[in-house]
């Protein structure tokens, strides 16, 4: 298990386009067996093995496989990062309301649609290393929507950080919640709405 003393992180990244593609073929597997086998029984023979790649070249990128599950987390926060710069975008032509409900729409619909979000957002809460890492991902997010926040509460510079990082933290920990089987995923959804448009609403008008 790794110490928590740094972000875990690939030991190079591929610069060719063959190596890229072994690279995304070793990731893509890590994440379809997350969501088959779960973390503790991830191992990183069976991802090499299933991405047809000998085990050296694995380690060539991959420490283990907490490195790997740091990665899918950091390529998942990426991903939400351009999609939540698309809509900062209709600012100010959507009211702040309707900008936070059809975003979180959209991050429902991705963890409804793709069960690897929360194999993922599970996998690095497992240890202190895979958490400090995931934690330094969702800051990335969390700037996003600091700024998003900026013109909307004014009179909140010092706290809006702190704000960012619990509506951040909020949205993906009820977002793996509602995804478990036996929860009902739409009502969830509509709850974290109310919560966080709640939350906000207490610094005052937003729009």
């Amino acid at each position: 298990m790794p110490s928590p003393t740094g972000p875990l992180v690939p030991r190079k990244r591929p610069t060719q386009e063959r190596s890229r593609r072994k690279f995304d073929a070793m990731l893509n597997e890590a994440r379809n067996l997350l969501i088959e086998v779960g973390f503790e029984s991830l191992t990183c023979e069976e991802i090499a093995s299933r991405a047809e790649v000998p085990i050296g070249t694995l380690y060539q990128y991959f420490a283990n496989k907490y490195v790997i599950v740091c990665e899918l987390d950091r390529i998942d926060t990426v991903s939400v990062s351009n999609e939540l710069s698309e809509f900062a975008s209709a600012i100010p032509s959507l009211e702040w309301p309707n900008l936070l409900e059809k975003f979180l729409d959209h991050l429902a619909a991705l963890w409804h649609r793709d069960p690897s979000r929360r194999a993922v957002w599970l996998a690095v809460q497992s240890t202190p290393a895979t958490r400090a890492t995931a934690t330094q991902n969702e800051k990335i997010l969390a700037k996003q929507v600091e700024r998003l926040l900026a013109p909307l509460t004014p009179a909140q510079r010092e706290r809006r950080s702190m704000m960012s990082q619990v509506l951040v933290h909020t949205a993906y920990s009820l977002l793996s919640f509602s995804v478990q089987d036996g929860h009902d995923h739409e009502a969830t959804v509509q709850e974290l709405k109310r919560m966080l448009g709640g939350y906000l609403l207490l610094e005052g008008p937003l729009s």
